[in-house]
């Protein structure tokens, strides 16, 4: 099987160092071979399931986002979310290294495990996950999660579907990601004494609350990035 890895590597305030790296299938960009054998009960489907859950206990005994979580709660046991960490984050096209705190230095690497763990919800993130931004504004997210939702609009329609171009289905992910996002922060703080985990998915949550309104509200707040094209684009019968 082919595949991608990328690796976060994190320095402490004592000098240890840990390495998280992630093996993604380039195929379906999920990741590869990152569970234990013997996983805590904390991962079990039923424990602090989401509501709007698919999947069936009898198929899947464990929740696949929280199975690929574990490795990363057990490293960041004794990590607070304000203790100040280097991160140096190596991806294919790029290295990015950063000093931050904890919570914010293990947000990304959520985010990307996220995307790439199975859960029903998550597979929009997957082309995201791809082009993977740690560390990226809230601006720079709203711009790549509704361009990456249109292009998956062109293909609907290219496919002979319906496009959806008023980004309602957006606001429907963000929605179902926000009762994933909590149900998993439940699932850490049973898991660790340490909050640093916990806080990582609450940073997460934030935008994915805020994207509805922000989805609603502040596009046109983009448009001057477009202005020059849209001044100079003819719009034809053909195109309209």
């Amino acid at each position: 099987m082919e595949t991608t890895s990328i690796k976060y590597r994190f320095k402490f305030g004592d000098q240890s160092q840990e390495e998280i790296k992630l093996d993604l299938s380039t195929k379906t960009l999920k990741i590869v071979d990152t569970q234990s054998c013997d996983l805590p009960d904390w991962v079990k489907l039923d424990f602090h399931k989401c509501p709007h859950c698919p999947l069936g206990i009898n198929a899947h005994p464990d929740c696949p986002l929280s199975s690929n979580l574990v490795k990363i709660v057990e490293l960041f046991e004794r990590v607070f979310s304000y203790d100040e960490i280097d991160v140096e984050i190596e991806t294919p096209n790029r290295l990015i290294c950063q000093r931050t705190t904890a919570q914010r230095g293990l947000s990304p690497l959520m985010g990307l495990v996220v995307a790439t763990s199975g859960c029903p919800y998550t597979s929009f993130f997957k082309p995201m996950a791809h082009f993977h931004l740690p560390f990226a504004t809230e601006e720079e997210t709203l711009f790549r999660a509704t361009s990456t939702y249109l292009m998956a609009q062109y293909f609907v329609g290219k496919d002979g579907g319906q496009p959806d171009y008023s980004l309602k289905g957006l606001k429907k992910i963000y929605d179902d990601i926000r009762i994933v996002n909590t149900s998993i922060a439940e699932r850490l703080r049973a898991a660790s004494k340490a909050d640093a985990s916990t806080n990582a998915i609450i940073l997460l949550d934030m935008f994915a609350k805020a994207a509805p309104y922000i989805i609603e509200e502040h596009l046109e707040e983009f448009r001057y990035l477009f202005e020059h094209f849209l001044s100079t684009t003819t719009i034809s019968p053909d195109n309209e």
